[in-house]
């Protein structure tokens, strides 16, 4: 398909916050190679705030949570995909709901993962089908656009972070009285993938001691408030509670912030999108897979078991395993960088 061509291309990707993200380079690599394009996205609601007002997409196509668990909602989506008139899809998902809303779409390609990454029934669903060479997330949803002749693309992200969401972040960074701000994530979905307060207040104090910086403890739910208030006890001043954030606010409020630091969470890949600096801390997953792409990703135990055990049942033993110690010294490996860089400019 030449760069002049129209095509009409639907991504599919629901999941999460993260695995969003870490899909938007697709998006990007459809614009630069096809600028007339009509380019959509069908995505869960819950992450859709990330995505909507994306430069590369044109439309973007918002589905409940189970819109596939029903035929009245199957009917719906089928219904809302088909008046777009898709040519291709492309699921950078692999499960059964990103492969029925291709097929849903109409449209006549229909790309996916084969072997492991594409299960059984998007295999059924998909009529051009591409077994990943690469392992992380991001490189593996940029080879499915090879039968669309995109051949290694680079990797963009272009977050879409509303005007006024900058305005109040840079408004409330002028509250922090410090040269250096680090923003500290502790929350997670899993507690597999969750390190100990005690730990975060303790790099709040490094990063205070050694580098000057204060930092913000930014949470979503009231779980991860109570963390993030253990959090800013256990800094003895060098931290504080960040207020209340929606997604677009918080991606604002990251972008504003010169580290972040934070399990495998969506903000983590949030960090990354938004060009600060990122610390990540794994236990539960693998970096190679969906680490901090680009940046430091720490890991010195993998949770064992099966995904649905380390999603449930896991507590937090492999990311207890990183300890402050290991945070620290990362931290030290990003001033070092930069000190040399002010001195190169």
């Amino acid at each position: 398909m030449s760069a002049e061509a129209t095509p009409r291309i639907l991504i599919c990707r629901m999941g999460a916050i993260g695995d969003t993200i870490l899909t938007l380079p697709v998006a990007c690599a459809l614009r630069e190679h096809f600028p007339e394009a009509y380019i959509g996205w069908a995505v869960e609601k819950a992450a859709a705030p990330l995505i909507r007002h994306h430069p590369s997409l044109d439309t973007v196509i918002e589905l409940d949570r189970g819109w596939n668990l029903t035929p009245r909602s199957i009917r719906q989506a089928r219904r809302e995909l088909q008046s777009h008139r898709f040519d291709v899809s492309i699921d950078c998902q692999g499960t059964p709901a990103s492969a029925l809303a291709g097929w849903l779409s109409g449209a006549e390609k229909r790309i996916g993962f084969a072997g492991v990454r594409g299960k059984r029934l998007g295999c059924m669903l998909t009529n051009s089908r591409i077994k990943p060479v690469f392992t992380h997330l991001t490189d593996q949803s940029l080879e499915l656009l090879i039968p669309l002749e995109i051949n290694s693309p680079k990797v963009r992200w272009k977050l879409p972070i509303p005007t006024t969401s900058r305005t109040w972040a840079a408004r409330f960074r002028r509250t922090v009285q410090a040269e250096s701000l680090a923003v500290l994530n502790p929350g997670a979905a899993w507690d597999s993938k969750q390190w100990e307060p005690d730990r975060f207040g303790a790099t709040a104090r490094y990063l205070n001691d050694r580098y000057g910086y204060r930092s913000v403890v930014v949470w979503g739910n009231l779980s991860e408030r109570l963390a993030a208030e253990q959090i800013v006890a256990c800094s003895r001043g060098a931290a504080s509670l960040a207020p209340a954030t929606d997604l677009n606010h918080l991606a604002a409020l990251i972008e504003t912030a010169d580290l972040f630091i934070s399990g495998d969470t969506g903000p983590l890949h949030m960090a990354v999108a938004v060009g600060t600096s990122t610390i990540g801390l794994y236990g539960a997953t693998r970096p190679g897979d969906s680490g901090p792409y680009g940046q430091i990703a720490l890991q010195n135990a993998l949770e064992g078991g099966s995904l649905w055990h380390r999603r449930n049942k896991a507590d937090n033993a492999a990311m207890r395993q990183i300890g402050v110690e290991h945070v620290c010294e990362a931290i030290d490996e990003l001033e070092a960088k930069r000190r040399l860089l002010r001195t190169a400019a």
